[in-house]
């Protein structure tokens, strides 16, 4: 038996089913934040790094497991950050300012993103010319 009246069939009113998705992607995200944040930390005190020092900062992405591990950290942190953003606009943001929010959001997401990972890689490998 149904429950849903012709008017929201027509409509097409109901779940979309990407909402579990969703909620699956954030909670994958947020777990694995956990040991990559933990090593982050760990490395950093352990290594007693001096960030306001370029060559402690190269020295230390210069390794590979370092560079490596910094990118799934930059790429999954900023990824759970998009997700949790887009729900706050999605629930509230009202109007047309909510397609220009999950647009914005998006791409600022994509250019840190961008930024961070090449950044990574140019320390990690030396000067590009």
């Amino acid at each position: 038996m149904k429950y849903r009246t012709p008017l929201s069939n027509v409509l097409g009113l109901g779940s979309s089913k990407t909402g579990v998705h969703h909620w699956w992607l954030q909670r994958l995200t947020a777990v694995a934040l956990i040991p990559l944040t933990l090593w982050f930390a760990y490395a950093v005190v352990s290594q007693r790094l001096d960030f306001s020092s370029f060559e402690s900062a190269r020295q230390f992405i210069g390794q590979p497991i370092h560079a490596l591990l910094l990118i799934l950290l930059t790429f999954t942190m900023l990824h759970h950050s998009q997700l949790g953003i887009q729900v706050i606009v999605e629930d509230y943001v009202h109007g047309p300012l909510k397609v220009v929010g999950l647009i914005a959001s998006k791409y600022a997401h994509i250019a840190a993103g961008v930024a961070a990972i090449y950044s990574i890689v140019v320390i990690s490998v030396g000067q590009v010319s």
